[in-house]
């Protein structure tokens, strides 16, 4: 009985300063790798009149804002600062989600109706891979220190990282079937479901979802 009911009071004090120390590193990771990418793929979208690569550089913009918003909640020491700083965050996140589905949907659509034709892009097919690499792994870890520690917000913006990993899939899906094939619908059209479910996801921020720990 005893041993329950210190399992339900959550983490001791000291594993949630480990813990929010954690957070505070995976996001500082997730941000600098963002601004790179974000760097790389407006470059590259640029220079092949990609509107993939270009639309995939914005959301690592917004990738970068949503990490920078749950920085700011943790980089208060104190933990009932953090929880006050907490749904701010999550509107933060929310309204981050909401704008990559409207600018997916509304580039997505301009690509189905055949506005402009991109290039090939060696340097995006990399940039993607290595996305797809790299995202689910910082997505898994900041996930698991934020259920942990009973942060929605730190949930919220793992699984925004989560949703960059299917979106970096989709453009290399997208690059790929466009440098061999020729197949520039195969894009939009999974960019597209991944708007909706940028939706259902930025929804979930905002209504406080997204948290398994007992807070």
């Amino acid at each position: 009985m005893l041993l329950m009911a210190t399992a339900s009071l959550g983490p001791s004090p000291a594993r949630r300063d480990a813990l929010a120390r954690r957070i505070r590193l995976l996001v500082a990771a997730t941000i600098a790798y963002n601004a790179v990418e974000a760097v790389v793929a407006l470059t590259a979208g640029t220079l092949a009149s990609s509107t993939a690569l270009i639309g995939f550089g914005l959301d690592s913009v917004i990738e970068v804002s949503s990490a920078a918003a749950v920085a700011w909640q943790f980089s208060a020491r104190d933990h009932a600062l953090r929880e006050a700083r907490e749904k701010t965050a999550l509107r933060i996140i929310a309204l981050s989600f909401f704008a990559l589905a409207a600018y997916v949907t509304v580039d997505a659509l301009r690509a189905l109706t055949g506005t402009g034709e991109a290039a090939s892009s060696v340097p995006g097919i990399v940039l993607a891979a290595l996305s797809l690499a790299v995202m689910p792994v910082l997505s898994a870890a900041q996930r698991r220190a934020g259920r942990e520690l009973g942060s929605a917000s730190a949930v919220a913006d793992s699984r925004q990282t989560l949703l960059c990993t299917y979106l970096s899939a989709v453009l290399l899906v997208g690059l790929a079937l466009n440098a061999t094939l020729g197949w520039s619908w195969a894009d939009p059209v999974a960019a597209l479901a991944i708007a909706a479910i940028a939706v259902k996801e930025g929804r979930d921020a905002w209504r406080g979802k997204g948290c398994c720990a007992t807070c």
